[in-house]
C-alpha cells in the first residue's frame, strides 16, 4: 500500500486574502500570480460577480516542498466544525468512477486505521467526487 505524500490544507475563515497573507508571512510562503488575462487579483476579483469577490485565496511554498494553503470564506465563526481542516489529495488527477474508486479504497484504508467516513461527494457539475471524514479524535478533513 502506498502512502499519501500530497496533501493541502484548507482554511475556513471569514476574510480568506487577509488569513492567507498573514500565513505567507509566517511561512514564507508567496500569492500565486493571479489567473491568465489578469494583471492583479484585484482585476480578477472585480471580474467576478460581487458574491463571489474575496471568496477564496491561497498561498504556496516557493520550494515546492510544503503544501499548498487554500482559504475559503465561509458564514460562520468556529462552532463546531473545524476552522481548519486537510485536504488529503488521493485522486489527483483522476476524475469518475476511477477517481470514486481511489477515493472509497482510501477511505476503506483509513477508516481500518479508526477514521469514520461522515458522507460521500459525488461530482457534480462544478466538482469532482470527494469523501468527507473525521480522525480518531472527530477532526475534519477531506479525501480528495
Amino acid at each position: 500500500m502506498t502512502s499519501i505524500k500530497q496533501f493541502q490544507v484548507t482554511f475556513d475563515c471569514a476574510e480568506p486574502e487577509r488569513v492567507a497573507r498573514f500565513w505567507c508571512e509566517v511561512l514564507g510562503y508567496v500569492v500565486p500570480p493571479p489567473p491568465q488575462g489578469f494583471d492583479s487579483w484585484d482585476d480578477f476579483n472585480r471580474s467576478l460577480p460581487p458574491e463571489e469577490r474575496g471568496a477564496w485565496f491561497a498561498c504556496s511554498d516557493p520550494s515546492g516542498v510544503g503544501p499548498r494553503l487554500f482559504f475559503q470564506r465561509v458564514p460562520e465563526g468556529k462552532t463546531a466544525k473545524n476552522r481548519l481542516h486537510l485536504d488529503v489529495r488521493a485522486g489527483t488527477g483522476l476524475v469518475g468512477d476511477e477517481r470514486l474508486a481511489t477515493l472509497q479504497a482510501e477511505c476503506a484504508r483509513l477508516v481500518a486505521l479508526g477514521a469514520t467516513c461522515v458522507r460521500v461527494l459525488l461530482a457534480d457539475e462544478e466538482n469532482e467526487s470527494c469523501i468527507v471524514m473525521q480522525d480518531v479524535e472527530g477532526n475534519e478533513f477531506c479525501l480528495d
